[in-house]
């Protein structure tokens, strides 16, 4: 019985704790564009993150071109 007498003020204490958070978060912005990040990811270039290895087949194609 006597944990209780410290345990609610403490849980009391965290919930306040997890409110500020929250409403520090939503002042912040955080939540305003929750749709703009998802579309960020897909509108990245693909060859963005890949090296480039390109040049090769570019250069094969043109020889197949110029020597016909």
């Amino acid at each position: 019985m006597e944990a209780l007498y410290l345990l609610i003020p403490f849980s009391a204490l965290l919930v306040l704790a997890i409110l500020a958070i929250f409403a520090w978060a939503l002042r912040g912005g955080q939540f305003d564009d929750l749709e703009r990040e998802g579309e960020r990811i897909l509108e990245m270039p693909l060859d963005a993150h890949q090296p480039a290895t390109d040049a090769a087949p570019q250069q094969s194609s043109s020889l197949h071109r110029g020597g016909g």
